[in-house]
């Protein structure tokens, strides 16, 4: 089946959000779900991550939001190093706390900024930096990198809408979503 959103070119439906594999906040039940693929260098990624922010407070409970990394490694240098940041601040327990500090200061993702990230959150630095360094998260990394492939994702960010792809303005979002729940 082919179909997308906001007007853009076709695209096929892509899985919805696992909990088991994906970072979500909301419930996987919520009637929406939106997904998005994303780089945490990216400054259209950077724009994006406001309204994300506005439409989750706007929706609430209404509302399953997921990451996936599509780190664009040849634009953005330090995409890698700051998604694997995000995952090994996950395997702390805070992937969503770092998230938001990696969009928050998307020109400061060296490997001494995220440490000090990783300190403003409580994290065991040294260990976050160690798990960044060694590739500790490439794979999964990789693995939502070519999930992203698959689904026809090509640039970032990308945002799916209960599983189809949402071609349209980052501002306007929250109408697709909400057409979306209709």
């Amino acid at each position: 089946m082919i179909e997308t959103l906001g007007g853009g070119s076709p695209t096929s439906i892509l899985t919805l959000p696992a909990p088991r594999r994906d970072h979500i906040r909301g419930s996987i039940g919520a009637p929406i779900k939106m997904l998005e693929y994303g780089d945490f260098e990216c400054p259209f990624c950077g724009h994006a991550y406001p309204i994300v922010k506005m439409i989750e407070q706007e929706l609430g409970d209404n509302l399953c939001y997921a990451f996936r990394h599509f780190p664009l490694t040849n634009m953005h240098p330090r995409a890698e190093h700051a998604a694997e940041a995000a995952e090994a601040a996950g395997a702390q327990g805070m992937f969503w706390e770092m998230h938001d500090l990696l969009f928050e200061n998307q020109n400061a993702l060296e490997e001494e900024d995220l440490a000090r990230y990783a300190a403003m959150l409580g994290l065991n630095a040294r260990r976050l930096i160690a798990e960044v360094l060694a590739g500790a998260y490439a794979m999964r990394i990789r693995e939502d990198f070519k999930g992203g492939i698959r689904g026809g994702v090509n640039g970032t960010p990308t945002f799916f809408i209960n599983g189809i792809r949402y071609d349209g303005a980052d501002d306007e979002l929250l109408a697709a979503l909400t057409r979306a729940a209709a």
